[in-house]
């Protein structure tokens, strides 16, 4: 019992410290940026756009009983086999990324190359893995690191006195709305692996049936509101420092952030948030991406471990190579904000199909939610999308 429930709160924060990358620091420092007391419009309906996401997949899942790549292959055969094309590929390009974002951290801290950060980070995350019980470390990891990422960005935050009363009132009565800054925040917190990151390790602790019903449901949308957590709390802290007219630097503005919030301290926190971030978003991103392959061939599942090491190597190889750019960042949220809507709608079609999930009945009012959030980010995906393209 006790392991079961570590489980479930593991799940959670699997989920949200897999969302709260570079990635998340970077996009939520940039649209803040440009949208100021605003941007707390876009939060609150991302939330609510990703607590409809979750609980859809979660349940249907858990009440299936398998990962997402089999449930798809039930829905059209060879449909799992594209579905894990895109979010192997979409991790990846994640996982540099993070891997970019430790190695940024360690340079914080000790004043090393971001290579040599990102080497010895590697060598943290595959030490996990390595472990015995790797699912437990996995779940304790997360939990420890998720909350001290949100205590020491709470404090900048409060240092940075950010307007409240207008950001309370701009959460309802915007200045003006920006589909980019939905799809992107959507994408960075629910969007590829992220989605099936908590359903994927509630499968592999056996938490599934109808039983688990309540619990799954709880566990998936603490993960959204751990995120959300977080990306308020620093959403105050960027805002309390560009309210009062500091230019950010255009290099790395989320650090710039702590820094002009709380001084020499402030910096160093961010040296640690964000390698927190990004540590546990790499062994998140290689968990959730390899374990959409594992299931394909009893020869992938045995070695697991093996495979997940490869990932974080090659992640870890290509950062090296091509470098860490913000833009790349921003945009890799925007691209699983994309890929979202094509997962979600696989999993919806299977919530009424007796041969996956049995006698389980998935609440209407969730499809729609689902359907609904599938519309939404579809459409404003495109709209995005042309803009991007068009210039």
């Amino acid at each position: 019992m006790k392991k079961s429930k570590s489980a479930i709160l593991g799940a959670a924060f699997l989920m949200a410290t897999s969302a709260i990358g570079p990635g998340f620091l970077t996009q939520t420092t940039f649209f803040t940026q440009q949208l100021l007391s605003s941007f707390a419009f876009v939060i609150l309906i991302s939330i609510l756009l990703d607590i409809g996401v979750q609980l859809n997949i979660w349940r249907i899942l858990t009440m299936s009983g398998h990962r997402a790549q089999d449930v798809a292959n039930q829905v059209v055969p060879g449909l799992g086999y594209f579905l894990a094309a895109m979010i192997v590929m979409g991790g990846l390009v994640f996982n540099i990324g993070n891997l970019a974002g430790c190695g940024l951290g360690v340079q914080v801290l000790f004043g090393v190359q971001p290579e040599s950060g990102a080497a010895i980070s590697c060598v943290v995350a595959l030490g996990i893995f390595w472990l015995r019980e790797f699912g437990q470390a996995l779940d304790a990891f997360a939990k420890v690191l998720g909350f001290l990422m949100i205590a020491l960005t709470s404090y900048v935050a409060i240092s940075s006195n950010p307007p409240l009363a207008e950001v309370a009132y701009r959460s309802f009565w915007p200045d003006r709305i920006d589909p980019l800054s939905i799809v992107t925040l959507v994408g960075g917190t629910v969007g590829g692996y992220i989605s099936f990151a908590g359903a994927h390790r509630l499968l592999d602790a056996g938490i599934t049936g109808t039983a688990q019903l309540a619990t799954v449901s709880r566990s998936a949308v603490s993960g959204i509101l751990i995120t959300g957590v977080m990306r308020v709390v620093l959403f105050l802290a960027v805002l309390g420092v560009v309210v009062c007219g500091t230019a950010l630097a255009k290099g790395n503005p989320a650090a710039s952030v702590f820094q002009h919030a709380a001084g020499a301290i402030g910096y160093k926190f961010f040296g640690i948030v964000i390698w927190s971030a990004a540590i546990t978003s790499v062994v998140g991103c290689a968990y959730t991406s390899i374990s959409f392959v594992t299931s394909f061939h009893a020869v992938l599942a045995k070695q697991q471990r093996m495979i997940i090491s490869i990932f974080i190597l090659i992640s870890a190889l290509v950062f090296m190579w091509v470098g860490n750019p913000v833009k790349l960042l921003v945009m890799a949220g925007t691209v699983n904000g994309i890929t979202l809507p094509i997962a979600l709608s696989i999993i919806l079609l299977a919530a009424n199909k007796t041969n996956i999930v049995g006698r389980y009945q998935h609440p209407r009012s969730l499809l729609v939610a689902g359907w609904l959030a599938v519309a939404i980010m579809g459409a404003m995906s495109f709209y995005s999308l042309y803009h991007f393209l068009m210039g």
